[in-house]
Formats: structure tokens, sequence, C-alpha cells
């Protein structure tokens, strides 16, 4: 079958690698469509940054080169012995966490922040670019029939929304605002508003974003080559900011721009996986008593975003810019997210049935 495997920085391949076996409490998966995640941008462009390189993951044991893709669903194929929550068939969403569940956090019910914590996708074990996958059976969620395997795709990046308000300290009512409109900044806007937010802030440079911003609900949108970002939130907030802030850019003046918009006592939330360092001023925080959390993937949400989006409480599917086929990942995926800003989330389809 056809997969997408990664060798190092701007060097992924499509290759002919052997079809994946079922064994004792997986199932295998024929992949409908596949998302091009922010993280497997980064792993193109500078990684590796999850994936395993000199030593093999240990809960995978693989190590590169490896298939990627984490976002996605497909049609359940076969099922291994002792699986009885899947059956051949079914509409799925993959949950892609591999966690030993022996640490401390994952006792602790923390799962998304395993002392071992991989990615089926990232840190080996097959993955979403490839024809077929096989994962273990609590990764996997039932689609109801009213969903497309579009949303299916979307169904992973719109947990990590969903996960990073259920965090905060947001409440129905407050303000919020969100630096930086990628898949993840967009799909906040949408959880903040189906959570309740009062009202939403948007500080974007790309307009095509922007754009998209203002057609999923954002009710504020600012372009911070053209205002002064932080005084104009200010300003409309009775000088106050914001109760909550996501950072979802990932650089140093969104960070720092979230902090400053963000009233005292509220709190910054940094959704965003990082390539650099980040300075930021403390007394920023120290003086307004603001506090500033990390927040990473999800645990324990899929049966709720799938709900949000089946109802259409959540329109995931409006993030979609552009399909295409597993042969032409490279240039019309990586290359294409890179060099124009007009594409959100590239869906891409490993085969032709």
């Amino acid at each position: 079958m056809k997969g997408v495997l990664w060798y190092q920085a701007k060097d992924v391949r499509v290759e002919e690698i052997p079809e994946p076996q079922v064994k004792e409490g997986t199932v295998k998966i024929k992949v409908k469509w596949a998302g091009i995640c922010g993280s497997d941008l980064h792993e193109y462009l500078v990684g590796p940054i999850f994936i395993p390189v000199k030593e093999p993951h240990p809960l995978t044991k693989d190590k590169a080169p490896i298939v990627l893709g984490h976002e996605f669903s497909g049609e359940v194929t076969e099922i291994g012995e002792g699986v009885t929550q899947v059956s051949v068939g079914d509409r799925v969403a993959v949950e892609p966490i591999y966690a030993c569940g022996e640490c401390v956090p994952c006792r602790a019910g923390h799962y998304n922040v395993c002392e071992q914590l991989g990615f089926h996708g990232l840190a080996g074990g097959g993955g979403g670019f490839a024809e077929y996958t096989v994962v273990n059976e609590n990764m996997v969620h039932k689609l109801p029939d009213n969903m497309s395997y579009e949303q299916g795709a979307l169904v992973e990046p719109a947990a990590v929304a969903l996960h990073a308000v259920r965090q905060s300290k947001f409440k129905p009512g407050d303000t919020a605002a969100v630096f930086g409109t990628g898949p993840i900044g967009l799909l906040t806007i949408q959880a903040l508003k189906a959570a309740g937010a009062s009202k939403v802030f948007v500080v974007e440079l790309s307009e095509e974003r922007r754009n998209l911003a203002k057609k999923i609900g954002a009710d504020v949108i600012l372009n911070p080559a053209e205002v002064d970002a932080v005084q104009e939130i200010k300003h409309l907030t009775n000088d106050l900011g914001v109760e909550v802030s996501f950072d979802a850019a990932g650089v140093g003046p969104t960070l720092n721009g979230a902090i400053q918009s963000t009233r005292f006592d509220g709190q910054v939330v940094i959704i965003s996986i990082w390539e650099d360092t980040a300075s930021i001023p403390p007394n920023e925080l120290v003086l307004k008593e603001r506090d500033m959390i990390g927040v990473l993937a999800y645990r324990n949400i899929f049966p709720s975003v799938i709900k949000l989006i089946s109802e259409g409480q959540m329109k995931a599917e409006d993030l979609i810019t552009k399909k295409i086929m597993i042969d032409d990942i490279e240039k019309e995926g990586f290359e294409a997210l890179v060099n124009d800003k007009s594409h959100v989330k590239i869906l891409v389809k490993p085969r032709n049935d």
C-alpha cells in the first residue's frame, strides 16, 4: 500500500510499504481522509520535534522513517481478537495518543502528558497518511451517520481547541482573545462561541484567515500591521482587557500580545507548539496577577467534540481549503501551506475509492 514516510526535515516520501495486520485488541482502518496538522508542518520544516530518530519510541519501538498523519477518519475493515467496541463497517475517527498507563500523570487520568507520550502518525506504529493503519481499540471513536469522513478527520484538531477552552478559566459570558488563526486558532474561536463567549477578539496578519475568522463567528478581527491590537482590545473592554487570551501562533510577539491583552487576574493559555524559545517580561504577569498555562492535545474529550460537530455547534468543515491525493502531499500539501497562507486545512486522500 502507499504511505507517506518522514525521513528528515524537508524529506518526506510516498512509498510502497507493507499493509499492517491486526493483532489482539486492535482495529484495522481504511483511511478515508487525513488532515495535515501544524505539527506535521513543523516536522516537515524543522523536525524532528516529536519524531523519534536516534532511539526507538519506548511505546511503539519505532524510529524514523515513520508514517505521518494523526488527524484522520476511516472505515473499520477488520478487528482483532477481543475487540468489542467497534465492528467491521463502522465509520470512525481516531484519537492518536499513545500513553503508557503506568506513570504518575497516566494514573491521575492525565494521559495526554504521559511521561512516554507519543502520537500515532508521529511516534511510529503507522499513521493516517497511508491507505490502511492499525490502532488500539481504545483509540477508536464511532462517527454518527450525519457526520462526513471529512468532518471526522477534523475531530482531532477540534479536540485540541475544546480542551484548551475547558482547561482555561473561561466562563460563559466572558470575553476572549485568540492570537493566530491557523486551524487550531480558528477552532478555538468556534469552541469559545459554543461555550458562550460574549465577545471573541482575533489578531491575525493574513487577510484570508481574518476573513475566515469572521465567517466562523469572531466578533472583532484586528490586523496587527495596521492597528495596535493590544490597545484596541483594551479600548473595547473598558480599558481592562479580556478574561482569557489564547496564543495559537507560537511566536514571541503573539505571546506578549496575548499577555498584555488580558485583564488583571486573567489568564493566558498557550496552545501552540514552539520551534524556539520566547522572551517575556515577568512583571506583565506579576503586577496584574495574571496567570499563564500551557495545554497539550486533549484527554477524554473526543465524544464531546463529535457531538458538537454533528450538531453543528462547531463547523470544523469550514476550515477545509483544499483536498489532495496522497501522491501530491509534498507540493500540494506541505509546500502549499508554507507558501500560500490562504490555505488553512488541507485534507489528504490515500486512495481513489
